[in-house]
C-alpha cells in the first residue's frame, strides 16, 4: 500500500467518505436496536433468538473482513469500496421487505458482507491518503475512529426516530440513498490504487466464517440446552475444529487470508486483544441498555433512541478533543488500561439499574461514564494495531482489527445473552425479574472489560510519548 498525494481539500472530503463509511457500517450494528421489539412483533422471533438480527449481521461482517482486507490489497480499495455499498444495499432491500424470520436474517448477513468489504477498504484508503503525513494521519485516524462508536450510538437514537414515526424496515432501506450518494462520490474523490497478483483463500474465509457462527449460535443457545447438553459440546467443538482448520491452513499456504506472521510485530496481537475485550464489553451494553429503557423504563421508540444521544456526544467529544492530546502525553498502553477501567467502572453502575428506576438517576450517569472509558480505550488501540503492520499489509492490518472488534462483540453479546437468560431477562412480564437479567449482563460485560484492563496491562508494551503512535497532534475538524 503506497500513499497518494491528493489535492488537501479532496484529500479531507474523502475522507469525510471514509468516516460516513465507517460510521453507517457500525451503525448498521445499532440502528436496529430500538426497532427489535416491532420486529420480535412483525415476524414471530423468540427473546432468545431476537440476537440473530444483530449476531447474522456481525457474524456475516466480523468473519468476512479478513476476505475484505485481502482483496482490497489484491483489486485496488476504491474497486473493493464500492463493490461494498452495492452489496451493502441489496442486503439492506431485502432485510427491510423481509416477512418471515429467515429473509430477515439473510438480509442481515448480506448487509454484513457488503460492510466487510467496506471497512477495511476505507481504512486502506485512509492510509493511502495521509499515511505519508504522521501529524494529518493522527487528525485523520481521530476522526474516523470517532464515527465508529458515534455511528454505535447514533444508529439507536435514528432507529428511534425512524420506528416512532415511519416503520421499522425504513432502519434498513435508509441505507438505499446513502449507498447511492456514497458510489457517486466514491470515483470522485478516492485514489484509483493498483491491483496486484495473489490468491484470495476462500476456503480459509469460508472455514473462519462458519467457525464464528457456530461459535456464536453454539453460546446463544446454550441456556436453553444446557451447558452440558450434547448440542453446546458438539457445537462448542465443531467451532474449534473449523477454527482450528483455518488456523492450519494459514500455517500452510503460500498466500494465506491472514499470514500468521503479522502477529510477531510488537504490539499488533495485544492491541487486537484489546480490541476484541473492547467490542465484547460495549456492545452488550448498548444492546441491553435498550432492552432496559424500552422493556422495563416503558420508553418508546424515540424516547429511547434519544435517551442515548448523551453517550454520542460524549464520545464524539473526547475522542477529537481529549483522547489525542492525552495520548501525545502518555502513549497507548496507559489511555487502554485507563478506557477499559473506566468502562468498567461504568457497566458496574449500570448493573445497578432499578426495576422502579429512571433515566436521570439509572441510565444518564453511568451510560456516560461508560462512553468515556470507551472513547479513552478506542483511538490508541485502533492506532497502535494499523500502525504495527508493514506498509503493504495495511489491507490486511485493517481486516484484522476491524474483525477482532466485531468477532469481540459477536462473542461478547452471545455470552451476555446467555447470561442474562440464566437470570431472567426472557421474562418480560415480571419486571423485577427482567431487570435481573439485564443487571446480570451488565455486571458480565463490566468482567470483560476488567479482563481487558488486565490484557492490556501485560501485553501492551509501554511506549514514550514521543514514540507513541499517529495521535502525536491533537485532531481538530478540517
Amino acid at each position: 500500500m503506497s500513499t497518494v498525494r491528493e489535492p488537501s481539500s479532496r484529500r479531507w472530503w474523502a475522507l469525510a467518505l471514509i468516516a460516513a463509511a465507517q460510521f453507517m457500517v457500525i451503525m448498521d450494528t445499532s440502528i436496529i436496536g430500538v426497532a427489535l421489539p416491532r420486529i420480535q412483533e412483525e415476524l414471530g422471533f423468540s427473546q432468545e433468538n431476537l440476537s440473530w438480527v444483530f449476531n447474522a449481521y456481525v457474524v456475516a461482517f466480523g468473519g468476512l473482513l479478513l476476505l475484505g482486507g485481502r482483496l482490497s490489497d489484491l483489486l485496488g480499495a476504491r474497486r473493493v469500496f464500492a463493490a461494498g455499498w452495492v452489496v451493502l444495499l441489496a442486503g439492506s432491500v431485502l432485510a427491510g421487505a423481509a416477512g418471515q424470520v429467515w429473509v430477515e436474517l439473510t438480509g442481515r448477513a448480506v448487509q454484513g458482507v457488503g460492510a466487510a468489504l467496506i471497512a477495511p477498504s476505507a481504512l486502506t484508503l485512509l492510509m493511502m491518503l495521509f499515511g505519508g503525513e504522521p501529524k494529518e494521519l493522527g487528525k485523520a485516524l481521530a476522526l474516523y475512529g470517532a464515527a465508529a462508536p458515534a455511528g454505535g450510538t447514533a444508529g439507536v437514537f435514528l432507529g428511534g426516530v425512524i420506528t416512532e414515526y415511519l416503520s421499522w424496515p425504513w432502519v434498513f432501506y435508509l441505507n438505499v440513498p446513502i449507498a447511492l450518494i456514497a458510489l457517486a462520490a466514491t470515483r470522485a474523490l478516492m485514489p484509483a490504487g493498483t491491483s496486484r497478483r495473489g490468491s484470495t483463500d476462500l476456503v480459509g474465509a469460508i472455514t473462519v466464517t462458519l467457525g464464528l457462527a457456530v461459535a456464536v449460535y453454539a453460546v446463544v443457545r446454550a441456556p436453553e440446552a444446557g451447558w452440558g447438553s450434547a448440542e453446546t459440546i458438539i457445537g462448542l467443538g465443531a467451532a474449534v475444529v473449523l477454527l482450528a482448520v483455518f488456523l492450519f491452513l494459514q500455517a500452510k499456504r503460500r498466500n494465506p487470508l491472514m499470514r500468521l506472521g503479522i502477529f510477531r510485530t510488537s504490539n499488533l496481537g495485544a492491541a487486537n486483544l484489546a480490541q476484541v475485550l473492547l467490542g465484547g464489553a460495549w456492545i452488550p451494553m448498548w444492546f441491553f441498555l435498550n432492552l432496559y429503557l424500552q422493556q422495563v423504563l416503558g420508553l418508546g421508540a424515540f424516547a429511547s433512541g434519544a435517551a442515548l444521544l448523551p453517550m454520542t456526544t460524549v464520545i464524539m467529544l473526547v475522542m477529537i478533543v481529549f483522547a489525542p492530546r492525552l495520548a501525545a502525553r502518555f502513549g497507548p498502553q496507559p489511555m487502554v488500561v485507563a478506557g477499559l477501567v473506566v468502562l468498567a467502572a461504568g457497566l458496574g453502575w449500570l448493573a445497578l439499574a432499578r426495576p422502579n428506576g429512571n433515566f436521570w438517576v439509572d441510565v444518564l450517569p453511568a451510560s456516560i461514564v461508560a462512553a468515556t472509558g470507551m472513547a479513552l480505550a478506542f483511538i490508541p488501540s485502533l492506532g497502535t494495531a494499523i500502525s504495527s503492520a508493514r506498509p503493504e499489509e495495511g489491507g490486511l492490518a485493517s481486516g484484522i482489527v476491524n474483525t477482532s472488534y466485531q468477532v469481540g462483540s459477536a462473542l461478547g453479546l452471545a455470552a451476555m445473552t446467555a447470561v442474562a437468560a440464566g437470570f431472567g431477562a426472557d421474562q418480560i412480564g415480571d419486571v423485577d425479574t427482567l431487570t435481573g437479567g439485564l443487571s446480570a449482563a451488565f455486571l458480565g460485560a463490566a468482567g470483560i472489560a476488567v479482563v481487558g484492563t488486565i490484557v492490556a496491562a501485560v501485553t501492551l508494551k509501554r511506549h514514550t510519548a514521543e514514540k507513541a503512535d499517529m495521535s502525536a497532534e491533537p485532531a481538530s475538524v478540517v
